[in-house]
């Protein structure tokens, strides 16, 4: 299994807007701190905007900022939201599931449990939870 760079780029985000909590941040900044093209971030951060996670302002004085408390944002519920457009398998894909074994297969069910066991573990965890007395991480994210 692997992360998108999206979903990885969105919990990036959603950390560094954690670590400077109660100032409006710009896009640029996150792109540098992270490591990650703006134009590929403008992405992710449109869609944490539209599901909720980040509030955005335009304009010269704009910015990005948590759309909630980070101890109210959990990893699982944005892992689901960036993750679950693509089907972890065929056999997940509905319609588009070719698969000549469908029928027999027990694999599906092994894995949609495991899948279930994972997202409740990223259930458990918050962003709060990734950033409080992580200085190392703090500094790394901090806006001077």
């Amino acid at each position: 299994m692997r992360l998108t760079i999206r979903t990885n780029l969105a919990m990036r985000t959603l950390m560094f807007c954690a670590v400077n909590a109660g100032r409006t941040v710009r896009k640029h900044e996150v792109a540098e701190a992270c490591n990650a093209s703006e134009n590929h971030l403008a992405q992710v951060i449109h869609l944490l905007a539209q599901k909720k996670f980040l509030r955005t302002v335009r304009g010269r004085s704009g910015g990005l900022t948590l759309g909630r408390a980070a101890d109210k944002i959990t990893v699982g519920e944005v892992f689901r939201e960036f993750e679950s457009v693509l089907p972890f398998t065929e056999c997940f894909a509905g319609g588009e599931n070719n698969c000549p074994l469908v029928g027999a297969c027990r694999l599906k069910c092994v894995l949609g449990d495991a899948l279930k066991a994972f997202y409740a573990e990223l259930d458990r965890v918050t962003v709060a939870d990734l950033v409080a007395d992580n200085g190392e991480l703090v500094s790394l994210l901090e806006v001077a």
